[in-house]
This record gives structure tokens, C-alpha cells and sequence, in this order.
């Protein structure tokens, strides 16, 4: 998608993956495939190029640098990303920038559940510091038992990890910043809702008082400035029930939370990601209906990465299907997404949620 907004504006892309066709390497006879610890390959692909930007936040930084070294500028920066990339650092970044986070604290194999327990309470969240997403790296701890399971399978996904405490929350909020040297361009405050710790559905805006939404962006745009950011960024906070906000986590990258953005929004997400990180004006960021609400498209069965009942998906004329080429399906993979806009944010969610329910991918026939 951030490919997508290159070419609309006239722009050629050259993609570097591991596995062959990708779904953006697809789209370009400039499709480099292998190992980034390949410094040929790597240089290769640098050499087609005249900026790097990152699709994900789990790249090695020495790698980022190497592409640095060959006169290539990358953004969002290495520096940036070993800031976001570790979330104990990252917690800590953004507690020295005086931004509001739950507590925390790094956890070692020595830690005990009474010991962590007297310090963030019985229930907390243990979670891996890198290589964390859509609840993967997350475990709940309610006793020594879930302790000791949750250390044995998160260190299994990496050696380090940390624990969080669990926040009540009312509402779990996002919003997507753009920033480029001399511009910050903020989207709706959006409500997110999970679903088994996967975004399920996004909805535009938030149905929060104004100044709570005020106080979400003033917020994000301060977190993306603690990181040095340059390029788009997703911020995840929690609303509490005394309308306190804490930072969830930070992406350095387009976020499923502003997929909506490229029908609900005058200026898509991928697109000012591309204009900031190139110094171009950026897009207005306003909504183009009173509402915008997207649902994401899970995969239901291991199978074929396919929809077989396009036609039942495209008979609704409001939504905007969004099927991003995976070559194949599993339980609770993003395969992707339909947006629809317009005023009435209940009529719209009841659509999308039978819209969604209908779709058959892989096995699903």
C-alpha cells in the first residue's frame, strides 16, 4: 500500500524481501530476495535506490546503518528504531520524555511472581521486548504458574523480556502521526477493537469528548517526537474510566489502525508516509465523511491465501475492499480489509460485520 502511494506520485520502488513473491515485489521488476545480512544482495538493492523506508520495525539497526554507510538515507532512522524496536526501551524512552505509560519493568529468569506482584500487582502482562505483535510476545499473569508458563514460552521468541501492568481501560485509542522536518500532520483519534488481541475493527473518530481526543493527539505527537521520528507513526494508547491516557506502544510505520485513512481520509496514511519522508508538503489529514470504519479480514482456515466469494463481498456498493495477495491463510492472519464511510457509525459496523462473516478465504468453501 505504501508502494501504491510511491507510484501515484510518480515515483519507482524497489522492494528487498525474504520469501519471493511478496506482495509488494509483485509490483515491481526491482524485487530483490534474500538475507539483509547479505551485504551484496543488500548493496545491490541500495544501489537502485535513492531513500529506504521500512515496511516493519524488527530490522536489525547495524543492518539500517550498513545501508547508511553507503550513502543511502533511511528513515525512519536506526536510532529511531533501536528507541522503538525494544519495547522496555521504548517504555523508558518515552517516560524520560515525560509521556504517560503504564509501569513497568524489566524481568529476568531469577524474577518471581510474588516479587513482580508486589510491584505491579496480582495481575500483570509479561510481554517479549522484541519481535511482539498482534498479541504474539504477550502472555497474562495471574499466579507463579502463568509465570513460569509465560517465561518459557516468550523466551522461546526472544531471551528478553519485561512486565507491564494491567490497565483497566474504558477504551483502547490510536492515531496516526506523519512528521517530516518541518511539518506534523495528525489524523482522527480512532477506537480500536481487539479481537483474541487482534485488531478487529477501527472506527473514525473515536466517540470521545473533544478534549480527550485533543489530549490523545497532543500526546502521540509528543511520542513520535521522544523517538526522533521522521515518516508515519502509529500510537496506541489507553483511555481509563478517570479519562487518564497512557501509551500503549509506537510503531515506526503505516499501522493497521490507519488502514482506513486511504478512503476515510482526504490524504491516505501511505501517502504522507511517502511525502514526509521525502520532505514533500504533506497531505490534509480530515476525514471525508462524518465516519469512516474499517473491519479487518482474518483468515478463518489454513489454506490458499484467496477470496472465493468476491462477488457476495462487492454486491454492497460502500465498501472498499482491500485484499492485500498473500499467498496463503491461517487462523487470525490479516488478509485484509474493507472500509466503509458515511454518518451513521452503528449502521455502518452492523454492514461490515456481516460483510466480514460472508468472506470465504482458503479452506473456507
Amino acid at each position: 500500500m505504501s508502494a501504491l502511494a510511491a507510484y501515484r506520485l510518480g515515483f519507482k520502488v524497489a522492494v528487498f524481501e525474504s520469501n519471493a513473491d511478496s506482495p509488494a515485489g509483485m509490483m515491481t521488476k526491482l524485487d530483490f530476495t534474500g538475507s539483509l545480512s547479505d551485504d551484496k544482495l543488500l548493496a545491490g538493492f541500495a544501489s537502485v535506490c535513492d531513500i529506504i523506508t521500512l515496511e516493519n520495525e524488527f530490522i536489525d539497526p547495524d543492518r539500517l546503518r550498513f545501508i547508511e554507510s553507503l550513502g543511502k538515507p533511511v528513515f525512519p532512522s536506526p536510532e529511531t528504531i533501536e528507541l522503538i524496536q525494544d519495547k522496555l526501551v521504548q517504555k523508558e524512552t518515552l517516560r524520560k520524555g515525560g509521556l504517560p505509560v503504564p509501569d513497568f519493568l524489566p524481568v529476568s529468569e531469577n524474577d518471581t511472581y510474588t516479587g513482580i506482584s508486589k510491584l505491579l500487582g496480582p495481575d500483570f502482562i509479561l510481554k517479549s521486548r522484541k519481535m511482539g505483535y498482534d498479541g504474539y510476545g504477550n502472555h497474562f499473569v495471574r499466579n507463579e504458574a502463568d509465570m513460569i508458563e509465560g517465561m518459557k514460552k516468550l523466551t522461546k521468541r526472544h531471551a528478553s523480556v519485561m512486565a507491564e501492568k494491567v490497565i483497566n481501560f474504558t477504551k483502547e485509542l490510536a492515531v496516526m502521526v506523519a512528521v517530516n522536518s518541518h511539518e506534523v500532520g495528525v489524523y482522527p483519534v480512532v477506537e480500536t477493537i481487539q479481537d483474541h488481541h487482534i485488531c478487529k475493527f477501527v472506527i473514525a473518530p473515536a466517540a470521545i469528548p473533544q478534549v480527550i481526543a485533543d489530549k490523545a493527539a497532543r500526546i502521540a505527537s509528543e511520542a513520535v517526537r521522544s523517538v526522533k521520528g521522521k515518516g508515519i507513526f502509529g500510537v496506541e494508547l489507553f483511555l481509563t474510566s478517570d479519562d487518564e491516557i497512557l501509551v500503549n506502544e509506537m510503531a515506526p510505520r503505516p499501522h493497521n489502525s490507519g488502514h482506513y485513512t486511504i478512503e476515510g481520509c482526504i490524504t491516505s496514511q501511505f501517502e504522507n508516509h511517502i511525502r514526509a519522508i521525502l520532505e514533500l508538503p504533506l497531505g490534509n489529514t480530515w476525514l471525508v465523511k462524518p465516519c469512516s470504519i474499517m473491519v479487518n479480514t482474518l483468515g478463518k482456515h489454513d489454506g490458499e491465501g484467496k477470496i472465493f466469494n468476491l462477488s457476495e463481498i462487492l454486491f454492497n456498493p460502500d465498501a472498499h475492499l482491500h485484499f492485500y495477495g498473500k499467498t496463503t491463510s491461517r487462523k487470525g492472519r490479516k488478509m485484509g480489509h474493507i472500509t466503509m464511510n458515511g454518518d451513521d457509525p452503528a449502521k455502518i459496523l452492523k454492514e461490515l460485520t456481516l460483510l466480514e462473516k460472508k468472506i470465504k478465504i482458503g479452506k473456507d468453501i
